[in-house]
């Protein structure tokens, strides 16, 4: 009781004030059972054997193909992030709508991922263009530097076509 007769309220329980965070995507190995989880995987995977081709073409376009290297090894190891959040079960430990995080992370690395396919399939496409050198006029791409950029160009298409679905699954939980 307080001096004036009227008894003191108890403390503010913190628990009560924070939101719990909003995400519908189950967490745990629960969700590799989900459409969202099989893309996430599907980007992991095609996404590093992107990063893997273009790098082993020597990156004889630098221009082009670096920033192909940047956007594949960057979503490699935002996608690997993202998968580990969900699979440690943190997003239930962290007050966040992860419904609009997906969305946005999905958006943003579809975005990034069709220009550097773009740029991937122009650099293919200069296969036949003649360079000159000191002796003679060179093909810019070797046969073998063309065969591995046409896998690495198939394989972006394949990573930015999961990426869309991601993104048209992500869009359906944020604006149900």
């Amino acid at each position: 009781m307080s001096a004036g007769g009227a008894p003191v309220p108890p403390p503010p329980n913190p628990a009560v004030s924070f939101p719990a965070p909003r995400i519908t995507l189950p967490a745990g190995p629960d969700i590799l059972r989900t459409y969202s989880g099989a893309f996430v995987c599907l980007e992991i995977l095609f996404g590093g054997l992107v990063w893997i081709l273009v790098a082993s073409s020597n990156v004889p376009l630098p221009l082009l193909q670096g920033w192909v290297m940047f956007v594949s090894v960057t979503a490699f190891i935002f996608s690997l992030l993202f998968l580990g959040v969900f699979l440690s079960g943190m997003v239930t430990q962290i007050d966040a709508n992860w419904n609009f995080l997906d969305f946005a992370y999905h958006f943003t690395v579809f975005v990034f991922y069709f220009g550097a396919f773009l740029l991937e399939a122009a650099a293919t496409s200069l296969h036949d263009l003649r360079c000159n050198a000191t002796v003679s006029v060179q093909p810019l791409l070797s046969d073998n530097q063309y065969n591995i950029n046409v896998a690495a160009t198939i394989f972006a298409f394949m990573t930015t076509a999961c990426y869309g679905c991601s993104l048209g699954l992500a869009l359906r939980r944020w604006r149900p």
